[in-house]
């Protein structure tokens, strides 16, 4: 895989049956893609899997993955995440976005001041929550991802506007201004 960004795309949750296949998580908007998106590599890039699916299994797939043709080796996947290159994945609307495309980025607030960077996008069932790391210290603040306390996401720029429900980032405070 290149070093561009690559998207976790699915995970591995064991071995199905004795020949083989695996069972198989998929992260895709629409799950059964996530053979369309491969080869998949390993995290660390050293494998790579050509993904068939098989079938269907509680949370998932069934599938073939390249080069596994053993019980033995599908249970020594278990829990291995599998990612693609960013670029192999379908391009979004305009007001949709990968998790992996927000991490990373710094939020301000709507006057200009920095609230910090989104560490990770979480996703309980009910919505997405962005994760904001503090500046100059070790505490996060989940912010909810909405249009109303995220009314904009500008990945060209790699920022974000936040309008966070009062308090929210009280514990940020003294915030530093930021130049945009």
């Amino acid at each position: 895989m290149s070093e561009d960004k690559t998207i976790c795309i699915g995970a591995i949750a064991g071995a199905f049956g004795v020949r083989g296949e695996v069972r198989l998580k998929s992260f895709a908007a629409q799950p059964e893609d996530i053979a369309a998106y491969g080869p998949l590599s390993t995290e660390d890039g050293t494998r790579e899997f050509t993904v068939t699916l098989t079938g269907q299994a509680k949370n998932g797939f069934t599938a073939r993955l390249s080069g596994v043709t053993s019980k033995e080796a599908a249970d020594a996947l278990r829990g291995v995440r599998l990612y693609t290159d960013r670029d192999r994945l379908p391009t979004l609307p305009d007001d949709e976005f990968y998790h992996a495309d927000l991490e990373g980025l710094e939020v301000f607030d709507t006057g200009g001041m920095s609230l910090g960077r989104v560490k990770t996008v979480l996703n309980h069932g009910a919505s997405d929550l962005l994760e904001i790391a503090l500046p100059n210290t070790s505490e996060t603040v989940l912010l909810p991802f909405t249009r109303a306390a995220v009314p904009t996401v500008d990945l060209a720029t790699g920022r974000i506007v936040a309008d966070p429900p009062d308090g929210l980032f009280a514990e940020a405070e003294p915030r530093q201004p930021r130049e945009p």
